[in-house]
């Protein structure tokens, strides 16, 4: 990726935090359970047996939702557990946000332990970002997990980003690893993707 590249990334992530920053907490809470009821009535979510669902940072999207209704739902709910010396994410089944996770020495929600569940079973995952535009494009926080858990071979599920409105923006710098997501839901609306192809 060319330097300028890395310089508007660079640079997004920063203005990103801060537009997520300045988020009051109350409308974070309103605005998460709106775009998490937008993804109940969906049919990706509808038809999925096995969900993988990032576990937020504190100005993220609250996700606590959609892991509590897909276990009413009776769908198995992955969370992404992270090797850093291996720069990847797995995903391990929880069944308790109380007892199966754990807060990270790096200060992440994450499953205590777990067998990694096969890519090939995963209907859906909630894909989390700091900026998402028009193309599916997404901007993460720059360690690359997300794009290389979607770039696995047997990954056949569909690739949902969930954020706030205020994330959307007319372009995300793209390279060659990056990977799109297929649909985004915000607390505004819903937007599904084809390669190349803008969504007003």
């Amino acid at each position: 990726m060319r330097a300028d590249d890395l310089s508007a990334k660079k640079q997004l992530r920063q203005r990103l935090r801060q537009v997520l920053a300045e988020i009051p907490n109350d409308q974070v809470e309103t605005k998460s359970l709106r775009a998490c009821h937008r993804l109940f009535e969906q049919p990706e979510y509808v038809k999925a047996e096995v969900i993988m669902v990032f576990l937020p940072l504190p100005t993220e999207l609250d996700t606590s939702p959609i892991v509590l209704r897909a276990w009413q739902d009776r769908k198995r709910v992955l969370a992404p557990k992270v090797s850093w010396s291996q720069r990847r994410i797995t995903a391990m089944e929880i069944r308790s946000l109380r007892d199966d996770l754990a807060v990270s020495p790096t200060g992440i929600r994450e499953p205590v332990s777990g067998i990694p569940f096969l890519a090939s079973l995963i209907d859906m995952v909630i894909v989390p970002g700091l900026a998402f535009d028009q193309y599916g494009h997404r901007l993460g926080r720059g360690r690359g997990f997300y794009d290389r858990f979607l770039a696995h071979p047997d990954f056949a599920g569909v690739s949902c980003g969930m954020g706030f409105e205020e994330q959307v923006t007319p372009s995300v710098p793209f390279g060659p690893l990056d990977q799109c997501v297929n649909m985004l839901i915000t607390d505004d609306k819903v937007r599904r993707f084809e390669p190349d192809k803008p969504v007003d």
